[in-house]
């Protein structure tokens, strides 16, 4: 696609930031902390909710918005909402989403996009609209690099980075898959470098504003959106998140100074936005500077990633910290639990190797047949869920945090973002999870003495054995299995 003309904009700089509401509340403690950040955990789906709500409440400047998914839904139209809100004040709104992930929404932001205060663009378009599918089949190598980094931050003093994408699954609100996720807030000198950022994607050949990409929509559609979240704010299926805004601390014991935060040494990592079109240099990789931020580890590793494709040479990485005396412990998806079984096709297949290598390999449960519910799994969910949180912790010392996946399509397709924080706190908070919290919720595979798979449940004291897939039909464990053979793990 051609570049478009945009018009030139940046974050706001250190000086601008600190005079707002949320710069002068904070300043005393980054003071106090010189060359560390403020990291806050947000694992309770309706907390991270409400601190997105909040924030783009209290901005006074800018609010910077960058996401892989949106959706239409009620928590998806309640922040848009918010973000209208906030532009009525003065605040000006800038929001990149991956066109991958708006279906249904081209009306919505259009709309947005006619308020003076908002500029939304879109990272990769597709040129049609609908179906978008067509755009795999015309111009398969651009629009299959996504941006899949998420963030959220205001007045550049204070940014959500993670796991979480911005819809129902992801905050709580649906009856269907609970994606048990991960983000963290983040205050400080790392808020800088997450502004910095985004302002070169915002730049980038990739981003492209929507009113070039999407029909025009007529100056009704902004008060239509604002009637729409109006009556969604009033439905029963809104109530709980309605209540999580009213209900929540958050805001008010940041700006006090009462919110607790880990104060630690925080670096961001993230890909060169020219992935997106392929033409990023090796130092310009999330994962090569993760490499040179971590370097070997020395004792252990806790991975957790809903979609674990480790290759031939992952495997082979990992089967190396094992010989070395490393305790390597891997979370990820079952099959029952995940929601790409093609991802789980490029697992699957990897299992045996990395058992065999003496790593320890659990997969998160659908909730079990055995219980109704089973305690939390902390800042992993629980038992019902699917998981979608990234993170992984090295040594007790360091922890990772963002929207990377250990995955072929992490690594090389899409582009990337996260912290990697040096917390013995927050990196123990990881380890011990593989202690109490997660075999408790999940299934631990195993192999037995004719090198054949089973799955460990356990229920109080009791361990349950399957010696297939837990809770899966012949025909899905067949398709698995087929798509584990097809030359496709590269694009996983």
């Amino acid at each position: 696609m051609p570049i478009s003309n945009k018009t030139a904009s940046t974050a706001l700089s250190a000086e601008q930031g600190q005079a707002t509401r949320l710069g002068q509340a904070l300043a005393p403690r980054v003071v106090a902390h010189p060359g560390k950040s403020g990291i806050h955990a947000l694992a309770d789906p309706h907390d991270a909710f409400a601190a997105r709500v909040l924030l783009a409440r209290t901005a006074e400047r800018t609010l910077d918005v960058q996401y892989y998914i949106w959706h239409g839904d009620i928590t998806g139209t309640l922040l848009l909402e918010e973000l209208h809100e906030a532009a009525d004040r003065g605040v000006r709104v800038r929001l990149l989403l991956d066109d991958n992930g708006t279906a249904g929404l081209d009306t919505e932001l259009a709309a947005l996009a006619l308020h003076p205060q908002i500029e939304v663009r879109l990272f990769n378009p597709f040129k049609v609209r609908n179906p978008k599918w067509l755009g795999y089949i015309t111009d398969f190598s651009r629009a299959n690099r996504r941006m899949h980094n998420k963030s959220f931050t205001a007045d550049s003093q204070a940014s959500i980075v993670g796991g979480r994408n911005v819809g129902d699954e992801y905050f709580g609100a649906t009856e269907g898959i609970l994606f048990a996720d991960l983000d963290v807030l983040s205050v400080g000198p790392i808020v800088e470098h997450v502004s910095t950022d985004f302002d070169r994607y915002w730049a980038s050949g990739s981003s492209y504003p929507v009113e070039q990409i999407v029909p025009a929509v007529s100056d009704e559609s902004l008060a239509q959106l604002s009637q729409t979240a109006a009556v969604l704010e009033r439905d029963d299926a809104a109530k709980d998140y309605v209540e999580a805004v009213s209900q929540s601390d958050f805001i008010r014991l940041l700006l006090a100074g009462e919110l607790h935060l880990e104060w630690a040494e925080t670096r961001m990592v993230s890909d060169d936005p020219a992935k997106g079109l392929g033409e990023t240099p090796r130092e310009g990789k999330l994962t090569y500077q993760l490499g040179q931020i971590l370097g070997e580890p020395k004792d252990k590793v806790a991975l957790v990633s809903p979609y674990f494709v480790p290759t031939a040479a992952g495997v082979e990485a990992f089967t190396a910290l094992a010989n070395r005396g490393i305790n390597v412990r891997i979370l990820t998806n079952s099959l029952d639990a995940t929601d790409v079984a093609a991802v789980h096709a490029g697992y699957a297949k990897r299992r045996k190797d990395l058992l065999r290598a003496g790593i320890q390999l659990f997969e998160m449960r659908q909730l079990s047949p055995h219980i109704e519910r089973n305690e939390s799994a902390g800042p992993f969910g629980s038992s019902g869920s699917s998981l979608h949180a990234k993170t992984f912790a090295v040594d007790g010392e360091r922890m990772f945090v963002g929207s990377f996946n250990f995955d072929p399509r992490s690594a090389n397709l899409n582009t990337e973002l996260g912290f990697v924080i040096d917390s013995p706190p927050l990196s123990q908070t990881v380890h011990h999870a593989f202690e109490s919290a997660i075999p408790s919720n999940a299934y631990e595979v195993r192999l037995d003495d004719n090198d054949r798979l089973y799955w460990v449940e356990r229920v109080g004291d009791r361990e349950i054995r399957y010696d297939q897939e837990p809770n899966t039909g012949f025909l899905k464990r067949c398709g698995v299995f087929l798509l584990s053979i097809l030359p496709i793990e590269w694009l996983l």
